[in-house]
């Protein structure tokens, strides 16, 4: 059986395949990726209190430089391969060389259940993969479509400010200064329900695939092509890095698990702030329809079992 977060993913895909009426507020949903983002950032922080030294900063260097070599590798696929226009190819690098949250929560919490060893910088792998990816593929786009490339200062600004880096990186801050005593009166809200949220959070993610994939949209076959191969390819790329690292096997799976993925929530809002001519529901429909469920009900499983740990 899969862990039990996956069946709500699986009730929300059938609940909008069946176009029920079933609806999770947008208010609502806010509030869980808040929650969720915090709360992943939080249980970092603590992970990290009195375990953070500066010989850990050649790993987390490496896992920044897959976050600038992952999109440099498929932009030129989206541009050759897909016949992407420069702009739809840089959405797709950065989506693609960004993150998941959700997922990387999945991925959390299947180590979890297996009970495997988690590295406490393993929660940085998020916010060193998802910035320099986006910088990355904007500064693509402007300088191959021959763009003035003088507003670094504001895409840095918007990368940087988004809501996933504030809720990530601060919850990270907050956890690591106050440490397991300090937050034991606000912890439990957030420990003891991570896993309530995430299957909440996973429920409206199922809703929201369901409605990208109604009704399925053949002609982009392409791109959706891409979004099942390229997290298998990535993966690879991921598993890599893990072993020459030599990562704890917790690590390992959710390093992995993070290459493979495509961001949602962060790459959406700084691509479509700062690359105007890109169609965003392109890169929505490769990274969320396709991709995250791919990951969340084949893929990480399947990582774990090429890395001989699940």
């Amino acid at each position: 059986m899969p862990d039990i977060v996956v069946a709500f993913f699986a009730l929300g895909v059938a609940a909008g395949l069946a176009r029920s009426d079933l609806k999770v507020p947008k208010a609502a949903y806010d509030t869980l990726s808040i929650l969720l983002m915090l709360t992943i950032g939080f249980k970092g922080g603590l992970a990290l209190h009195g375990n953070l030294h500066w010989r850990l900063l050649p790993e987390l260097l490496a896992v920044a430089a897959l976050g600038v070599l992952i999109p440099l590798l498929c932009y030129p696929v989206a541009r050759k391969l897909l016949r992407l226009n420069s702009a739809n190819s840089a959405s797709i690098a950065a989506h693609y060389g960004s993150v998941s949250a959700g997922t990387f929560a999945v991925a959390l919490a299947y180590a979890q259940s297996l009970q495997l060893e988690i590295a406490p910088q393993t929660t940085l792998y998020l916010v060193l993969l998802e910035l320099p990816a986006i910088i990355v593929a904007i500064y693509l786009y402007k300088t191959l479509s021959g763009q003035d490339t003088g507003s670094k200062a504001a895409v840095w600004h918007e990368a940087l400010t988004s809501r996933g880096v504030v809720l990530l990186t601060g919850g990270v801050l907050i956890g690591y200064f106050y440490g397991p005593e300090q937050s034991a009166p606000v912890s439990d809200l957030f420990i003891t329900a991570f896993k309530g949220l995430l299957a909440l959070f996973l429920l409206e993610m199922g809703l929201c695939t369901a409605q990208a994939l109604t009704p399925v949209p053949w002609r982009r076959w392409p791109v959706m092509l891409f979004a099942v191969l390229a997290p298998l390819v990535l993966a690879g790329i991921g598993m890599g890095a893990a072993w020459l690292l030599g990562l704890p096997a917790g690590s390992a799976l959710i390093l992995v698990t993070l290459v493979a993925s495509a961001s949602y929530i962060a790459a959406p809002a700084a691509i479509g702030a700062a690359i105007k001519e890109a169609d965003i529901g392109l890169a929505m429909l490769a990274a969320l329809a396709v991709t995250f469920p791919f990951n969340v009900v084949v893929g990480i499983p399947l990582y774990a079992r090429l890395l001989a740990v699940g």
